[in-house]
């Protein structure tokens, strides 16, 4: 009882209205009815405003703090992230608020250091995982040949074409990965310089006519002939963003008919449109928000016969955010995926 606000506050009215009454018992003209009056008063006006004062400035505060205390340590400070927002007259109000601000801060700390942590270990994992397969391939053709199969001139040049191979992709992944870590570091630079879009475009598909072929698919450019398709931006680095989704989108598309990879441009007020359109198997609602993570792949259990070294969206994503625009995907299982960005649009004519 005497450790709540009550209790100490009845002791403090008793106290004052004792001492009001020692002090007119002293005074010759007041009467006892004046003495019990105004004890009585003094104690019902002290208990009254001692109750309130250490209900509301003191007692709740700290019991407020204690509470938060516990959130602490159960890592749980949601309800009190508007806390220091309020204004109060208390100075223990002033010192949750404090405290507040302190964990709050100190627990969105502790979250980004445990989600870098959990990339890291992500990663770790992942590369070791890309690492391994190439250089155990190569180790194997490669003792192979040493253990006697040298001497066999088909199976010799026949390993010795899939350990190039290995290395191939091998040099491939340390090179995307050089290249992504340059990206996010921001030690690659941007060389801005007015292109056409259109001839970098038919430069990719040209490029990569060969291997739709080899996959039974065809490639398609959709423009307006009579428009001219002058961009703004880094020629090398869109160049790597258009080859990487026809790379996608020839290598994850449909072999039960002939495949089809249609690229689109189209032109705003101020803008073009790339979109890169495949009829191939589409992605899954749920693995959408993630294929722009590195190593992520959809089809995790054919990843090493599609080829690729699941960074080319990573890649993409990056570079596009370079160029201040963004990456957009749109996909239905079954039917295929676009994949659609846009750049600025310099020069706009028409010959008429």
């Amino acid at each position: 009882m005497f450790g709540s606000s009550r209790g100490i506050s009845l002791i403090l009215s008793l106290t004052i209205s004792l001492m009001v009454a020692a002090f007119l018992s002293l005074m010759e003209e007041a009467t006892m009815t004046l003495i019990l009056v105004a004890s009585g008063l003094a104690f019902s006006a002290s208990y009254i405003l001692i109750t309130i004062t250490l209900e509301f400035l003191v007692f709740r505060e700290i019991g407020h703090i204690y509470t938060l205390l516990e959130k602490i340590q159960k890592k749980n400070l949601s309800e009190y992230s508007d806390k220091g927002k309020k204004s109060s007259i208390s100075p223990l109000r002033k010192i949750n608020n404090v405290i507040n601000n302190y964990a709050i801060a100190q627990q969105k700390e502790i979250d980004t250091l445990q989600k870098n942590a959990e990339f890291r270990r992500e990663f770790v994992a992942d590369i070791s995982h890309e690492l391994k397969t190439p250089i155990f391939a190569t180790q194997g053709y490669i003792h192979t040949l040493l253990d006697g199969a040298i001497d066999d001139k088909q199976v010799r040049m026949k390993f010795l074409k899939r350990a190039a191979k290995n290395l191939d992709s091998l040099d491939k992944l340390v090179q995307d990965l050089l290249t992504l870590n340059q990206i996010e570091s921001g030690d690659i630079h941007f060389h801005f310089s007015e292109f056409d879009l259109k001839d970098l475009i038919y430069e990719a598909i040209e490029q990569l006519e060969h291997k739709a072929s080899k996959k039974h698919v065809k490639l398609s450019f959709l423009y307006a002939p009579e428009t001219k398709y002058i961009s703004y931006g880094d020629e090398d680095k869109i160049f790597r963003v258009i080859q990487n989704l026809l790379y996608n989108a020839i290598n994850y598309n449909n072999k039960k008919t002939e495949g089809l990879v249609e690229v689109e441009l189209k032109t705003g007020k101020s803008t073009i449109q790339v979109a890169v359109k495949d009829n191939g198997k589409g992605i899954p609602a749920e693995d959408i928000k993630r294929i722009f993570e590195r190593f992520y792949r959809v089809e995790k259990s054919r990843s090493k016969e599609k080829g690729g070294t699941g960074l080319g969206l990573a890649i993409v994503k990056h570079i596009l955010e370079g160029h201040k625009s963004k990456i957009s995907v749109s996909s239905t299982v079954g039917k295929g995926s676009v994949f659609s960005f846009s750049l600025p649009l310099v020069k706009a004519e028409r010959d008429e």
